[in-house]
């Protein structure tokens, strides 16, 4: 919505109808998104079919808000209720962003879809599951299983690593507005094939913390507490896990018919990082990643398919294991919350070979 973006969008991209732009050197199809925020601070996900329907629903908005110019993401006095409303009325799909946030989600405002979406809740027909939750936690919730769900997630950083970390794969003729509608909608044989997405123990918000000094707190102390740390003073911001926890009306997750798997993924930086000791913004782990995304072609087709024989020839025996290693989903996890991301660490029989010593070496 921002006009200096749709600016730089239409000076990079070409048109090719059909709401889809291309990228002229590498062939990359685009489609128009945004995100607003209403006046309940829930975020609400944007897919346009057009320009003119974007420059339709600025002018809708333009009276309820002072942000189109200055924020990316602006914020609109409207209700959940009026903000589907406009993005409707001008053939926009409109769902709620990282439905289980506890900041700024559909989740922390309102218990269920209908309180949100009011009279407007049957024509929403996606979800957004954010970082800290997958397929198997919002399976918990009954109203959701007519909704399909999406895996992406707003990426707050310009690092080539954080790109694309989640994805969605369509089961589309060919890369439309209208093509994506119909597999948002499970109409006429196109669906989501399958949902990539973190693990959400990595998630910033997987856990009930601190949002100071990051300790982890079970929900009934956190209330007890008046959800203030009783080491830092600092804000208790409740967990997702806690939250569908709460909302859940099902003791085990049961996925619909028509829910297509969820692979869950962490960044490949983040392992090559743990195998090397090192940082994720470290020159050895930048070139590692660099050498095996071009050789492979993706980050999930590293963690996922290539032959770690093959993975081996281009940054060795040891991070080809470790490779391995993640993909038998031997690496421990441990969640985050409160704003900082969980963190991987090596099983034994790896940290003794890479000499990283475990926090078991601490106690």
């Amino acid at each position: 919505l921002h006009p200096r973006w749709r600016e730089e969008v239409r000076e990079r991209l070409r048109d090719v109808g059909e709401g889809t732009l291309e990228h002229p050197r590498y062939g990359t199809s685009f489609l128009l998104t945004g995100e607003v925020e209403d006046n309940r601070k829930v975020h609400h996900l944007l897919l346009f079919p057009s320009f003119s329907a974007v420059e339709e629903l600025e002018e809708l908005f333009s009276s309820k808000t002072e942000d189109l110019k200055r924020e990316g993401r602006p914020h609109v006095d409207l209700s959940p209720p009026e903000v589907a409303e406009a993005a409707l009325s001008v053939g926009c799909l409109v769902g709620p962003s990282h439905a289980f946030t506890p900041w700024t989600s559909m989740y922390k405002e309102f218990n269920s879809l209908k309180e949100c979406y009011a009279d407007l809740a049957d024509r929403i027909v996606f979800l957004e599951l954010g970082l800290s939750a997958d397929t198997y936690m919002a399976d918990r919730i009954s109203e959701l299983s007519r909704l399909t769900f999406l895996s992406n997630s707003d990426s707050h950083s310009p690092w080539p690593e954080r790109l694309g970390r989640e994805f969605n794969r369509f089961g589309i003729e060919e890369p439309t507005f209208e093509e994506v509608r119909r597999a948002l909608e499970r109409r006429g044989g196109r669906c989501v094939l399958l949902n990539v997405g973190f693990d959400p123990r990595l998630g910033k918000y997987h856990r009930t913390a601190c949002s100071r000094c990051f300790k982890q707190f079970g929900l009934e102390r956190a209330k007890e507490l008046g959800w203030r740390c009783n080491d830092c003073g600092g804000w208790i911001k409740k967990g997702v896990w806690d939250r569908v926890n709460e909302l859940a009306d099902l003791p085990e997750p049961l996925s619909p018919p028509h829910r297509p798997p969820y692979l869950r993924v962490a960044p490949l930086a983040e392992i090559l990082a743990l195998g090397m000791g090192a940082e994720v913004r470290d020159p050895r782990v930048r070139e590692s990643w660099r050498k095996l995304v071009e050789r492979f072609g993706s980050e999930i087709e590293v963690l996922v398919d290539a032959p770690p024989e093959e993975i081996g020839e281009v940054v060795g025996r040891e991070l080809s294991e470790l490779i391995l290693a993640f993909r038998k989903q031997e690496l421990k996890v441990f969640p985050g919350g409160g704003g900082r991301y969980g963190r991987l660490e090596l099983p034994p029989h790896l940290s003794k070979k890479m000499g990283q010593r475990t926090l078991g070496d601490f106690t």
